[in-house]
């Protein structure tokens, strides 16, 4: 389970990426969402589809290491499972991580 420090931490981080992402003009199609579980927060998006029905797509998930506080960054398949993201090394900074995700066009559907 993260702390609270560092859960509110990463919110606040998560919160003005997702103001800065997603334009407001186009808030009622797409959506930016997060979810904590234990060590791990799950960031996705949510887009408008047929009949009006949202649909989510994961784009990544951070996973913070107990011992070493570092954030690994991985990517999910069609068969749902999670895989290491090589290109992206372990790291303390949250917010270095969200930006190399961001950078990352293959992860954003």
């Amino acid at each position: 389970m993260l702390d609270e420090f560092t859960k509110k931490r990463v919110e606040r981080i998560l919160n003005a990426f997702i103001e800065q992402k997603v334009p407001k003009e186009v808030r009622h199609q797409v959506k930016l969402v997060y979810k904590f579980r234990g060590q791990t927060v799950t960031l996705g998006e949510e887009r408008l589809g047929y009949m009006d029905r949202w649909v989510e797509y994961d784009v990544a998930q951070f996973r913070l290491d107990k011992e070493t506080k570092e954030w690994t960054v991985y990517w999910r398949d069609s068969k749902n499972k999670w895989h290491l993201i090589d290109d992206i090394e372990p790291n303390a900074d949250f917010e270095k991580q969200l930006q190399l995700v961001d950078r990352n066009p293959v992860l954003w559907h």
